[in-house]
């Protein structure tokens, strides 16, 4: 959430920040609910203060012995129309509340400018696409070629946008999964945790899921309002919510491996064949706490972390600094890795790195107390994908086939497949 000063003291400095990323902040709907808070500020404080004076008047007059009758009948009326303004006050407040609530984040200074993925700019590249001799198969070719990918039997027990995963490619998809947590934690000084995969709307709200993307959670039937989690990112992040962290606790580094669970409303007819994008998928988060002037250096390294994973793998693959037309709604400064993908001949996103700055701290409350003034101020969080494992399986499966449809397992994971080299 935006500061609600720079709503109230920079509104059209505010409006023009957020058209950079293509939204439009209604500028004369927050005109007139902050005008109209600013006059029932400004009546509440009257009332409270004639409350006050009523109150010392009252005791002054019965000391004296005097009759407090009338006092007590005006200090009612004026009680009464406190109340009123009070509750006036509160439901305007929530009001605008609300449209905090939708407002994106304003993006860092070195975000480009544009308004849709054309416009995001690549950064590096890392390894070289793999020259085949062949025609490369896709990873749904090659997984069900095997046997050992199964849509039919997914569809059967669940719907579309699901994958069985059998014997070898379900051991690498769980192998991929311990090197990752073993790199993070072992190599990146991140503490591994285990987490909810059930949360409430408190958290949701926290993070930014809510109220803007409701229709790509999933939620439990019943009164309990908990939803299952989208990303790690969620409950990871939440830890903090309502909480005051020292100095020397910072920054937070975590590592988490979750499955995540997505509609993917609005995604209709994108990559409806394959495990690219499904409704179930598994992913190791990597998510910081870090004070504030300290978050562009944890973004660097945060996306190097999630780059070393590729690298280890040899999978070639681009860094983009996505544009404020296509960045996320929390987010002031993203990263995406992309992997090559030789059926596609493309790079295709794998990670996204990002700085949410303050934004998701001002929903959660989560501050740090800095050491020169010992007061609270917002922390700044980070998250990103360090990696989406099945579309790093993908990527393994495309980049290490051969011309018989057989998969290679890259050196780094020999050991956890236990010495099996070649599925196929």
């Amino acid at each position: 959430m935006l500061d609600p000063k720079l709503l109230r003291d920079k509104l059209l400095e505010t409006a023009d920040l957020l058209a950079k990323r293509g939204y439009v902040l209604p500028v004369e709907i927050f005109q007139a609910l902050e005008d109209k808070r600013k006059i029932l500020q400004a009546d509440t404080q009257a009332l409270q203060n004639q409350r006050n004076i009523f109150a010392k008047q009252v005791g002054q007059t019965k000391a004296k012995g005097e009759p407090i009758d009338e006092l007590l009948k005006a200090s009612e009326q004026n009680n009464q129309q406190l109340a009123e303004k009070e509750a006036e006050l509160s439901v305007l407040q929530n009001t605008l509340k609300q449209h905090y609530l939708t407002i994106p984040n304003i993006t860092h200074v070195s975000t480009p400018t544009g308004r849709t993925e054309a416009d995001n700019v690549e950064i590096r590249r890392w390894g070289s696409p793999r020259v085949l001799d062949f025609k490369p198969q896709d990873h749904t070719e090659l997984g069900q070629n095997l046997g050992l990918m199964d849509f039919e039997g997914a569809a059967k027990i669940s719907g579309s946008r699901f994958v069985v995963l059998r014997h070898h490619l379900a051991k690498l998809h769980r192998a991929l999964t311990q090197f990752m947590l073993d790199v993070h934690t072992k190599s990146h000084g991140y503490t591994e945790l285990y987490v909810p995969y059930l949360v409430n709307e408190e958290s949701f709200y926290g993070t930014g899921q809510l109220p803007k993307f409701r229709e790509d959670l999933f939620f439990l039937a019943g009164e309990s309002k908990m939803g299952l989690i989208p990303t790690a990112e969620v409950p990871v992040t939440n830890l903090v919510r309502d909480t005051i962290l020292e100095a020397s606790q910072l920054p937070l580094k975590f590592v988490t491996h979750t499955p995540c669970f997505r509609s993917e409303a609005g995604s209709y007819g994108k990559d409806t064949r394959g495990m690219i994008r499904n409704h179930q998928f598994e992913k190791v988060e990597l998510v910081q706490i870090v004070a504030p002037d300290t978050s562009y250096e944890a973004l660097a390294s945060l996306t190097g972390h999630a780059e070393s994973i590729l690298q280890r793998l040899e999978l070639p693959y681009r860094v983009i600094a996505l544009c404020t037309g296509d960045i996320g709604f929390t987010s002031a400064k993203t990263y995406d890795l992309e992997v090559w993908l030789p059926s596609q001949s493309c790079y295709r996103e794998i990670s996204s790195c990002s700085n949410f700055e303050d934004f998701q701290a001002r929903r959660m409350q989560a501050r740090w107390r800095r050491p020169d003034t010992q007061k609270p101020e917002l922390v700044h969080t980070l998250n990103g994908s360090g990696l989406a494992v099945g579309r790093t399986l993908v990527a393994i499966l495309e980049n290490y086939q051969d011309a018989k449809g057989r998969i290679h397992i890259p050196e780094v994971l020999h050991d956890y497949m236990g010495g099996l080299t070649v599925i196929g």
